[in-house]
């Protein structure tokens, strides 16, 4: 039991998502966290950033995401980015500086409510926070449950026994190894590897699943694992909700959350729930995977997840095609306008897997182009353009047909659909309409 929120005693909560952690597929999870517990400290650590240039740029977009679209006031604490090289300059009053600066940093850390981390390297987080007093303050958080954390991607990755060095294997061609991790879900109970992007598919025509290791280099890393560890996946644009007072685990959002052992999976679909007991039994490999917990009176019913931006582009796209068969222009204007409210919507999003929103642009631009040569050509039904000349050779036809000339009402027939009319008989009267191929 630990001190929480405000004074009130609480058990640990630790969320962890694959990928899509300030984009809106995992609005709804924030939101229900922050309502629950109602949090009055909210830090960002932008220390697996902390090395890119357009750091300030990243924090700010985080900071617009939780303030527009969960209602929370997220501050960026000071001096964090950097504590492994304090004491290393020449100058000590620099260091000194830096040191105090630190300071205020860490005592956001340890004061804080709720905190966040994501994208970035996992290697330079650990390099910051292991052995240091970030990484013991997260581990005091998980043990006394002060604070709730939300990790992703890159800082999920650092919170297991063992931690995946993800760019210098993907794109600096390292051996396959694992890094020691800050075991901060030991102290739950579970001795794992956190892989996040575990059903990551941008490769294409390459295994770019398992947070862009592919199956052949897992199978090598698992082999180095003990035998009581596991690898704990997260899909993309999923969330795994660890509440210790519960004792209970629930997977939201798009995918699965699995346990891995030696090539042997257990997968737990988005929207179920199971038991913390049994998941640290899975991990062991002592049990398979039981039935899933029911809800609880008055439990929030889980609600399928916002959809991704590919998938509303590629809606809106579909969209757009029917309005151009049906002449509706009121839905070739919509679906452009949706796309673009898209892309404001997920232009928050601190992620940078598949160029997401340059891509959703690009598409845009494209219906765009097709909007206007469709307006050049007209959206009326062509109908009413073939009218004139087909109604009174109907007419005729259907003359020849009374008298019985049959021959030359087939030579007519015959004639309009050459010109593309296609002419019905039925028993109510003759129908004709444009030839849809």
């Amino acid at each position: 039991m630990g001190v929480g929120l405000g004074g009130v005693t609480r058990k640990p909560v630790l969320v962890l998502m694959g990928s899509g952690e300030t984009s809106p597929t995992m609005v709804s999870v924030h939101r229900e966290l922050v309502d629950r517990l109602r949090p009055k400290s909210a830090v960002l650590l932008d220390t697996p950033y902390g090395f890119q240039e357009n750091v300030a740029e990243i924090s700010a977009r985080a900071q617009a995401y939780f303030e527009r679209s969960v209602g929370l006031t997220v501050d960026v604490p000071p001096g964090l980015r950097g504590l492994a090289e304090i004491g290393a300059g020449d100058d000590p009053r620099h260091d000194g500086a830096r040191a105090r600066a630190a300071d205020v940093g860490l005592a956001a850390v340890r004061g804080a409510d709720w905190l966040f981390a994501g994208p970035g390297s996992p290697t330079y987080a650990l390099t910051q926070w292991r052995g240091g007093p970030v990484g013991d303050a997260l581990a005091d958080h998980v043990r006394t449950g002060r604070a709730a954390l939300v990790f992703a991607s890159a800082a999920a990755c650092t919170l297991g026994a063992y931690a995946l060095p993800v760019y210098e294997i993907y794109k600096a061609g390292a051996r396959p190894h694992w890094l020691k991790g800050l075991d901060v879900l030991g102290r739950l109970g579970l001795k794992v590897a956190m892989i996040p992007h575990y059903d990551n598919a941008e490769g294409g025509t390459h295994d770019t699943r398992y947070c862009y290791l592919g199956e052949r280099r897992l199978r090598v890393l698992e082999r180095e694992l003990p035998d009581d560890a596991a690898v704990l996946g997260l899909d993309e644009h999923t969330a795994a909700v660890m509440d210790v007072g519960r004792g209970l685990v629930e997977v939201r959002g798009r995918g699965s959350m699995t346990v891995r052992r030696s090539g042997e999976s257990v997968v737990v679909p988005s929207g179920e729930r199971l038991a913390l007991t049994d998941l640290r039994a899975m991990v062991r490999g002592e049990a398979a995977r039981r039935a899933p917990v029911p809800p609880r009176d008055g439990d929030t019913e889980a609600v399928p997840p916002p959809a991704t931006l590919r998938d509303t582009v590629v809606g809106c796209e579909r969209r757009f095609e029917a309005g151009v068969r049906e002449g509706d222009a009121e839905a070739l204007v919509r679906a452009v306008l949706d796309i673009d409210a898209a892309v404001a919507e997920w232009a928050g999003d601190t992620e940078e897997d598949e160029g997401g929103t340059d891509w959703a642009r690009d598409v845009m631009r494209s219906l765009v182009v097709r909007l206007g040569q469709t307006a050049g050509r007209g959206l009326a039904d062509p109908r009413d353009a073939l009218a004139p000349t087909v109604e009174p050779l109907i007419r005729v036809r259907a003359e020849l047909r009374r008298t019985g000339s049959y021959s030359l009402a087939d030579v007519v027939r015959d004639a309009l659909k050459a010109a593309g009319v296609e002419v019905r008989d039925t028993p109510d009267g003759t129908h004709w309409q444009p030839d849809a191929t």
